[in-house]
This record gives C-alpha cells, sequence and structure tokens, in this order.
C-alpha cells in the first residue's frame, strides 16, 4: 500500500473525505480534507451545508502524525485544512454537489474551432455548473458581457447579453474549482448559489 492510499484510509476511517493531499519539495506535506456530502433523496431539501471544524483538522492531524511515523515517511510540516472558497472539483459527486455554483474550468485541449466566436485556443472558461440535456455530460454557462460595476445602475430595457455553453465530460478536465467570489451582503439562501464552501 502506497503512503497516499495509507493517508485515504486513515482519514475515510476518521469520517471525512480526502479532497486533495500534496507533497512538495520542500518537505510539505498538505491534507486537504471535508465532511462527506449525499445526494438528497428526489423530493427532499438540500442538507443544510457544514463546514470542517479546527478541531476536525486537529483530530485528522494528531492521527496522521503518529500513522505518518509508524509508516517512516519523512516530511517537515503536515498540514490539514478544510478546501476553502476554491474548491477543487475531482470526481462525479463533486460536480452534482455543486452544480448551479460559478465554476473555474481549465480542459486539458483547446476546444479548437467553432461556430460560436470563441478562440480556437481557449482553455479556460469561467461560467456556471450545470447538467448537459443527455443527463450524463457536463456544461458550463456564461456570458462575455462584463459585469456591471458597483453602484452602476443597469437599465430594465437593456437586452441581456447572449449567453454560451461549453459542454464537456469529466474526461476532459485538467482541473475544476468553484470560482472564489466573495458576497459581503451576507448568506443567501441555497437557491441563490452563494453557498460559501
Amino acid at each position: 500500500m502506497t503512503w497516499q492510499e495509507t493517508v485515504t484510509q486513515t482519514v475515510t476511517g476518521l469520517g471525512f473525505d480526502l479532497v486533495d493531499l500534496e507533497r512538495s519539495a520542500g518537505g510539505l506535506l498538505r491534507v486537504t480534507i471535508d465532511l462527506p456530502w449525499q445526494p438528497p433523496e428526489a423530493g427532499q431539501p438540500a442538507p443544510v451545508p457544514q463546514f470542517v471544524t479546527v478541531e476536525d483538522c486537529e483530530k485528522v492531524t494528531r492521527q496522521l502524525h503518529y500513522l505518518l511515523e509508524v509508516e517512516g515517511l519523512e516530511y517537515r510540516r503536515l498540514e490539514v485544512g478544510s478546501p476553502g472558497i476554491d474548491r477543487p472539483l475531482r470526481h462525479e459527486v463533486d460536480y452534482i454537489r455543486f452544480e448551479g455554483h460559478t465554476v473555474d474550468l481549465t480542459l486539458k485541449a483547446p476546444i479548437g474551432v467553432t461556430d460560436s466566436g470563441i478562440s480556437a485556443s481557449r482553455k479556460k472558461f469561467r461560467g456556471t455548473l450545470e447538467r448537459a440535456a443527455d443527463g450524463v455530460s457536463w456544461q458550463l454557462v456564461w456570458s462575455d458581457a462584463p459585469e456591471p460595476k458597483p453602484g452602476q445602475r443597469v437599465s430594465k430595457k437593456r437586452v441581456p447579453p447572449p449567453l454560451q455553453a461549453l459542454g464537456f465530460v469529466l474526461d476532459d478536465v485538467q482541473q475544476a474549482r468553484l470560482a472564489p467570489i466573495v458576497n459581503f451582503k451576507g448568506r443567501q439562501s441555497a437557491s441563490g448559489g452563494s453557498d460559501p464552501v
């Protein structure tokens, strides 16, 4: 069993999900954990979001210190933390969980020539994550129109800019993260899409 598998098994054994595992050349071992999430059953409301606490991180840190000493893994510093507001999306369940949120997406390869007016060499996108019409793949929906400046009045007669959509499957994705958008006006309801993860 590799050290990565051992860390994963320990974290999940303590009741957490392993979001990310990083080992740097400088001896830093960074472990990112989150609370497990299950999709709500049909007709049930979405569960109230729960967040990783400092006590959770301390619990995992203590267990990993002991485990890594037994395993003989050399490292200088161990950091255990929560995913933060720019949480990476790695698995299908992450995409299901954060459907409707704004996501930064980087593709493995440029999209190529299309008739949509998007640059053929473009690989990075920011938009709202949605399930595609086929129910299997995903899409990112966005508008390239600039956001109105704070305090700027927007006419109700203004024609909304056209939306663009990019369809993709998880194998196309190099990296996906929640867009770190901070709302200083307070939390909105879950339907507002400002769940601070």
